[in-house]
């Protein structure tokens, strides 16, 4: 490496002490000048180090250097067009970035003064690239910098030098995946777009209900109220309680999920959520329900904490992390004393605490609730996840009583579609100013406006932070990409905040669009590469744009469809034994998608489908145009008449979708959210343009073309 060293020290006199600007921003010391990518012709990565893995972090599946570099070269390739070979080698050489590991990793410190696997040093002189990592984990975050800084700087790094490590260990998010199914190809790219971004944790909430509004629900009500619990074991003896297999994950599909994000440096952390929020625990065995509330388990019962640990003896072997999560959040019992609650609640935490940690060696998580202040003690190795201050003091109840803490305070919450309490989405005022003298937020605060009641940002208590998404009004509130828009915008900033980075308010929207469409692993914004506004065309009609089973993409992007389907001088004759195929899927927000169509008969069926999303001509339920989205549908007062043309527009407006007809305003597709059994919310929705399939599922008729454009 001594070409590297022999740069630094010639340019040290010259050198700026700064950072480089990115989400988040990396402390450098600039020496003057670039180097182009056009110069950097190979990743070599170290041989002694190349089957090293970081043992220091939450995964027990952590990917090896050499896998690491790997990924880090089809990002270079599929983010910037780069194709860098890799080899193995002992020594950096002209034109490389070379990956390897540091001969003594306490340079690398959190917050707290702790050595971090994490952290990494970046040197960059004309010569070629040095990333050295704490282990490959931290150089797996000093690629992700280098990524950024090739897209910031337009294919050129700037040269100099600088050490980097996260101020906190845990960073990242929590999706309630209970009360709302997300397909695990959703998860897997989410976890991509954390990566980039250099966040590593994502927590999943396996199970819970909707809100069980004991005031006026029958028990027949709460036996039928929308619950899930997503792992599906075929153990005979948890036969019964996933009763949505087609909306679970296997062992299998998990494993994939799990491992897939590992390989870019996000741990999945399971909760399975008791004895509180556990309506499909009571649905599956409702003797083991409160009969004051089903979603209550009765832990004074005795066959409740076995059953609850023959549900973790079966799925602990699933978990790939080293801590998972029991949520055991807001607990209550009627029939108790307040003492009485604490002390069976505590004896319910301890005792699963013992069991997980003795069967598995995993460490125990659960939401920060009745605190010490109350009688609340339970074992000082469970971690408590913060959430609500009305819930507990997390200084003065948690950290001051030797509890480790990982923020999560409901400040930043957000709830999919709508919430009287909270946020759509990620609040970037909170981010750049949510302490209370008005900078910006970090994982040590609880309390945006009473500063006594926050760590030290130094505190050895704080794990770090994890920002949740709640589906309180369950599966029909949102589609599946809008849990993503919800993050999109302010997930890099908070990411920098986690990390302990020093983006400004007023630099963040220029970085964010720079790099946000090039974050690798993921397409979530369903953009579709485009030489114009038209993205494609068709033309159906016979002698036109089809050709037997040829239709020709008449936009110039080649987007060619293949049909099994009869056509005539008027179009294509759809129905049930046919179908188009493009090669496209879906076109995510803003566009418009135009067709003539001329149902032939009242089948119903789908007209476009693709990915999660489809447009329907009624469902054999509902005689109405609908839209269709995961588990969904959206319908309108409105239904393409039989045996007449209709011009239509599917249009896809920000988090709005319409259909227009030409017959006055466009009709907007709502969807109605029932709000705790109580009353109804009408809110808008936002369904991607499904692509991949004209007709093939019942639909009887004719549609002439279709045109997709780029804007709404």
């Amino acid at each position: 490496m001594r070409f590297f060293i022999t740069a630094l020290v010639s340019l040290a006199a010259t050198a700026t002490a700064d950072f480089l600007p990115g989400l988040p921003t990396t402390p450098y010391t600039s020496t003057g000048g670039t180097i182009p990518s056009s110069s950097l012709s190979k990743i070599i990565v170290s041989s002694a180090y190349a089957e090293s893995v970081d043992e220091a972090g939450q995964t027990l599946i952590p990917p090896t250097l050499h896998a690491f570099a790997t990924t880090f070269a089809e990002d270079l390739a599929s983010s910037l067009g780069l194709d860098i070979p890799i080899q193995l080698g002992d020594a950096p050489e002209q034109g490389s970035i070379f990956l390897t590991l540091a001969d003594d990793a306490s340079l690398y410190k959190d917050a707290a003064g702790r050595e971090t696997s994490e952290g990494y040093s970046l040197n960059v002189t004309i010569d070629g690239v040095l990333i050295t990592g704490a282990s490959p984990l931290g150089v797996w975050w000093g690629t992700r910098t280098v990524l950024q800084q090739l897209v910031l700087g337009d294919g050129g790094l700037k040269l100099g030098y600088g050490t980097d490590s996260p101020g906190w260990g845990t960073r990242g998010l929590m999706l309630d995946i209970a009360r709302h199914y997300y397909p695990p190809e959703f998860l897997i790219e989410m976890c991509a777009y954390m990566s980039f971004f250099k966040q590593n944790t994502f927590q999943l909430h396996l199970s819970d209900n909707l809100y069980n509004n004991v005031a006026i629900y029958s028990r027949e009500r709460m036996l039928s109220l929308y619950a899930a619990f997503r792992l599906n074991s075929d153990d005979p003896a948890l036969e019964g309680l996933n009763r949505r297999a087609n909306e679970s994950y296997t062992r299998s599909v998990f494993d994939d999920v799990q491992a897939k994000c590992a390989a870019r440096g996000v741990t999945i952390l399971p909760e399975i959520e008791a004895p509180g929020h556990a309506l499909v625990i009571s649905q599956w065995k409702p003797e083991l329900g409160l009969s004051s509330d089903l979603s209550l388990l009765n832990i004074s019962n005795p066959e409740t904490i076995p059953m609850v640990k023959k549900i973790w003896e079966i799925f602990l072997p699933w978990f790939h992390t080293k801590t998972v999560s029991i949520g055991a959040d807001e607990y209550v019992d009627p029939t108790l004393s307040e003492d009485a609650l604490v002390a069976e609640y505590t004896r319910f935490v301890d005792e699963m605490n013992e069991y997980i940690t003795g069967t598995s060696g995993k460490k125990v998580r659960i939401w920060g609730t009745f605190a010490p202040s109350v009688g609340g003690t339970v074992n000082k190795s469970v971690s408590i996840q913060h959430w609500a201050n009305f819930e507990a003091n997390p200084l003065y109840d948690f950290v001051n009583n030797g509890y480790e803490v990982l923020n999560s305070g409901d400040y930043i919450y957000t709830v999919g579609k709508w919430s009287e309490w909270y946020g759509h989405e990620l609040s970037l005022e909170f981010i750049f100013n949510g302490s209370p003298d008005g900078s910006p937020f970090s994982p040590n605060i609880f309390d945006r406006t009473n500063a006594s009641n926050n760590a030290a940002r130094d505190s050895t208590s704080l794990l770090g932070h994890i920002a949740p998404q709640w589906n309180d009004f369950g599966p029909n509130a949102t589609t599946v990409t809008e849990g993503y828009y919800q993050w999109r915008d302010g997930l890099p900033a908070l990411a920098d905040k986690q990390w302990g980075g020093e983006v400004a308010e007023a630099d963040y929207q220029g970085l964010f669009s720079a790099l946000q469409p090039l974050a690798p692993g993921q397409n979530l914004d369903r953009r579709i590469v485009s030489t114009g506004s038209t993205i494609v065309e068709y033309d159906f009609k016979q002698g036109r744009g089809s050709n037997g089973t040829a239709v020709e993409d008449l936009s110039g992007n080649n987007y060619h469809a293949t049909s099994t389907c009869a056509t005539s001088d008027e179009g294509a004759i759809l129905a049930s034994s046919c179908s188009i195929t493009t090669p496209l899927t879906q076109k995510g927000r803003n566009y418009t998608l135009s067709f003539s169509i001329k149902p032939t008969s009242d089948a119903k069926g789908a007209i476009f489908s693709g990915g999660d999303s489809g447009l329907w001509f009624g469902n054999g339920t509902v005689d109405a145009v609908m839209l269709f989205s995961g588990e969904s549908t959206y319908a309108l007062n409105y239904t393409f008449p039989v045996g007449s043309w209709t011009n239509a527009s599917l249009i896809g407006r920000g988090r709005q979708t319409f259909l227009d007809v030409g017959d006055g305003e466009p009709k907007e597709f709502l969807t109605i959210m029932g709000w705790n059994g109580a009353r109804f919310v009408w809110q808008p929705i936002a369904v991607e343009a499904p692509l991949a399939t004209v007709g093939g599922s019942g639909f009887e008729g004719v549609i002439s073309g279709m045109k997709l454009v780029d804007h709404a």
